[in-house]
C-alpha cells in the first residue's frame, strides 16, 4: 500500500472514530443520573459519561484517533426524578450540542477529503502499473 493510501485510510478511520463520538454524545445528551456524591440506594444508572476524541500523529504517517472519557456533569434541578437528590438535583451530562454538531460536520468534511486523497492515489498508482506494463 502507497504512503499517500495509508494515510488517508487512517484519516478516514480517524473521521469514523469523531463522528461515531459525536453521535453518542448527542444521543445521550439527557442521560440524566443522581449526582455522584449521592445515596444511590435503589442502583439508579450513573449519568452518561461525554467523550471526546485524541487525535495523535502516527510516525511514518497517518493519524490515530482514540475515545477518552470526559467525566463532566452538571447539577440540574429535576425534583419530579426518582433519582434527585433532597435539594431536587440531578446530574446531567456536560454535553454542548453545537460543539457535537461541529464535530460532526468536521469529521464528514476529513473523510470526505480523505476519501479523495484514496482515489487520486489508486489513481496514480494505476496509472503508474500502465506505464510499465
Amino acid at each position: 500500500m502507497s504512503i499517500a493510501l495509508s494515510i488517508a485510510v487512517s484519516g478516514m478511520a480517524a473521521a469514523g472514530i469523531r463522528l461515531q463520538v459525536a453521535a453518542g454524545n448527542v444521543a445521550n445528551a439527557l442521560s440524566f443520573g443522581p449526582l455522584p456524591d449521592t445515596n444511590n440506594a435503589a442502583d439508579f444508572p450513573a449519568v452518561y459519561t461525554p467523550l471526546r476524541v485524541d487525535q495523535t500523529e502516527i510516525a511514518g504517517g497517518g493519524t490515530e484517533a482514540v475515545a477518552a472519557s470526559l467525566p463532566s456533569y452538571t447539577p440540574l434541578y429535576d425534583p419530579t426524578a426518582p433519582f434527585a437528590d433532597a435539594s431536587g438535583l440531578v446530574a446531567a451530562p456536560n454535553v454542548d450540542l453545537n460543539n457535537q454538531l461541529v464535530e460532526q460536520m468536521l469529521a464528514s468534511f476529513a473523510y470526505a477529503a480523505n476519501a479523495k486523497v484514496a482515489t487520486a492515489a489508486a489513481r496514480t498508482t494505476n496509472y503508474l502499473l500502465n506505464i510499465t506494463a
